[in-house]
């Protein structure tokens, strides 16, 4: 999920190191149950905006990539504030050696193309960089995080200085129309017990990025802009196998909803809308055995209108991608 750095950036030896947790639980959510408890509206941690929504959904063949150096993360001036960095990511190593320094996309902007004469969006380019686990750490998660920013009302601007990863979400929609609801463990590093959308980070290793390649014609660099392209909807897709356990073959072809932000420590999520031929009941039974097994403990199937009332107790960026939802049904309604 987009927020815990710690499976997606850790060591492939890291989950043999990690306890092995009580088998998860299941329950169904309707109106009233309370579900998703008091929770303080005040959490800093739950504020977000919207950096772009798609309310119709774009499918794969109209989100483009734009994929270059130039959305790389620029150091910041300030020598003391970047040795903070280095600083910060030693003392992690010191507390947890298994660590390891992942390499993933990072969020530049985005651009967008509109159908003529109405508001409707066409397309959608979205500007990618590359950034790395250390520097995520000591940026965006760092105590100083605050003091990277720059005053913008542009937001990739004013996020120049920070690592910003793209992380990705999945509103997945069962048969019987519940939505599912993931319910973090109390073991992972950021935001323990709170509720979220199935989700990661989409990995430039999946497709064989490791730097950027220097030299490339243009017909390498479209190839390799539509290879990046496609691997934002591959990867959300593989994000819920591994943490539901639904087969590949039981869900839709992705449609990207937008792109939500928590304010605190400004961090960056693409959301898609994916539909599942599978009932409620039949997707708890593969939850109980799901390949990753370590950041959720308990699965929640959730009707459309009892949402609200989980999104409480999201993560901004998790909050945020409840609100693109929302977007998303309203337009759908409408239509």
């Amino acid at each position: 999920m987009s927020v815990n750095p710690l499976r997606h950036f850790s060591s492939p030896k890291l989950r043999t190191l990690l306890p092995v947790l009580p088998r998860r639980k299941i329950m169904s959510v309707s109106a009233g149950s309370g579900a998703a408890g008091a929770t303080d509206p005040t959490d800093p941690g739950t504020a977000f905006k919207l950096l772009l929504s798609c309310p119709s959904g774009l499918p794969a063949s109209r989100v483009f990539v734009k994929f270059d150096p130039s959305y790389d993360r620029i150091p910041h001036p300030d020598a003391n504030l970047e040795e903070s960095i280095n600083e910060i990511w030693s003392q992690r190593i010191r507390q947890n050696p298994s660590l390891y320094n992942g390499i993933k996309f990072r969020y530049g902007g985005h651009a967008i193309e509109y159908v003529d004469g109405s508001g409707q969006i066409s397309s959608v380019c979205l500007h990618m960089g590359l950034t790395d686990y250390r520097t995520f750490v000591g940026t965006n998660l760092s105590p100083l995080w605050e003091r990277f920013l720059v005053p913008s009302t542009v937001d990739s601007l004013g996020c120049q200085h920070t690592s910003s990863p793209l992380g990705n979400g999945a509103i997945v929609e069962t048969s019987d129309g519940k939505i599912l609801v993931l319910q973090r463990s109390y073991n992972v590093g950021e935001f323990p017990g709170y509720f979220v959308f199935p989700g990661g980070h989409s990995e430039p290793q999946e497709i064989g990025i490791s730097a950027h390649l220097t030299d490339k014609g243009q017909t390498e660099s479209e190839l390799l802009n539509h290879k990046v392209s496609m691997e934002m909807f591959d990867g959300i897709i593989r994000e819920v196998v591994e943490e539901i356990g639904l087969p590949a073959n039981s869900l839709t072809d992705p449609l990207f909803i937008g792109i939500s932000c928590r304010v605190v420590n400004v961090r960056p999520t693409a959301f898609f809308f994916l539909k599942c031929n599978l009932e409620a009941k039949e997707v708890c039974k593969l939850y109980s055995s799901a390949q990753d097994g370590y950041e959720s403990t308990q699965i929640f199937t959730v009707l459309r209108d009892d949402l609200k009332q989980m999104a409480v107790k999201m993560p901004g960026c998790h909050r945020g991608g409840y609100a693109l939802c929302k977007l998303m049904m309203e337009a759908t309604k409408d239509s």
